[in-house]
């Protein structure tokens, strides 16, 4: 009898990291799905809740693709795209029903802001992936996963304090084009691949961590959710105002044209291994 060929492990490792990002296009699709229609307040809080597992999704399959060292070109095309529908048109959309549906075609207009956005910002970061290479200390622009969060994160606080996700009011809209106009802007968003493990760091850490667990047990683990993702936001928009007026003759004689410097050195984009938030 013809011996049996044994199937190729090495090819299979190649899959299971594109089952997670997969797996992320799922819970956007799903999302979408919740979305469409008459959608009630508890399908818009099950389709938040599902592109949170999403962002879960998208951040592990880097670290999978890295320890199976099955890293490729296809895997990065595919999460760009994952990317695209998970956190672009899924919290569009929900953003559209959770609050801007009654404005009409304006709302419709707002909401597109969104996907927009992301679409630009994803584009733009695979060209300067392309083209550099090294680890940035910094993100250019809010990483769409990121925005998504916040937005998603508000609807599913707005649930757990009130009983339903439909808000229907015009704040919606300025934190659509918000989110939006960060993600397409120039401003810089750390990356924290560059902090090592320190006193410093794991007290920082511990801080954080301690102040999301009295926030969940106080108040609501929804809000905490909101904190953390709020706090993300800001730091980027308060750490480009410092360094704004610092590159501007704003801080001490003498550290204008070593800012400068670094300044270049740090906006070189992340290199794309599947990991990194685009």
């Amino acid at each position: 009898m013809p011996a049996r060929s044994r199937p190729n492990l090495r090819k299979l490792l190649f899959v299971l990291p594109n089952l997670f990002t997969t797996s992320s296009i799922f819970c956007g699709f799903y999302a979408i799905t919740l979305c469409a229609g008459e959608a009630t307040g508890e399908q818009l809080y099950k389709a938040a809740v599902l592109i949170f597992f999403a962002t879960f999704f998208d951040a592990f399959d880097g670290r999978v693709a890295r320890l199976t060292k099955t890293q490729s070109e296809f895997g990065v095309q595919l999460d760009s795209l994952a990317d695209l529908v998970s956190f672009g048109v899924a919290p569009g959309l929900l953003a559209y029903k959770w609050g801007l549906a009654p404005l009409g075609l304006l709302g419709v207009a707002l909401a597109f802001v969104f996907p927009l956005c992301g679409a630009l910002r994803l584009a733009r970061f695979n060209v300067m992936a392309a083209r550099e290479e090294g680890v940035a200390k910094f993100f250019t622009g809010l990483p769409i996963p990121l925005a998504a969060g916040l937005l998603i994160s508000l609807v599913i606080a707005h649930y757990k304090a009130i009983g339903h996700a439909v808000i229907h009011h015009g704040w919606v809209g300025v934190l659509v084009v918000l989110l939006g106009v960060l993600m397409v802007s120039n401003v810089r968003y750390r990356t924290f691949k560059d902090v090592g493990f320190s006193k410093r760091s794991a007290l920082v850490f511990l801080v954080i961590i301690a102040a999301g667990v009295i926030v969940a047990t106080r108040l609501r683990a929804s809000f905490a959710l909101v904190g953390y993702f709020s706090a993300y936001v800001a730091l980027g928009i308060v750490e480009e105002i410092l360094f704004f007026r610092r590159r501007h003759g704003g801080g001490p004689p003498g550290e204008e044209a070593e800012d400068e410097t670094a300044e270049d050195e740090d906006l070189v984009p992340a290199e794309e291994d599947e990991e990194v938030y685009s």
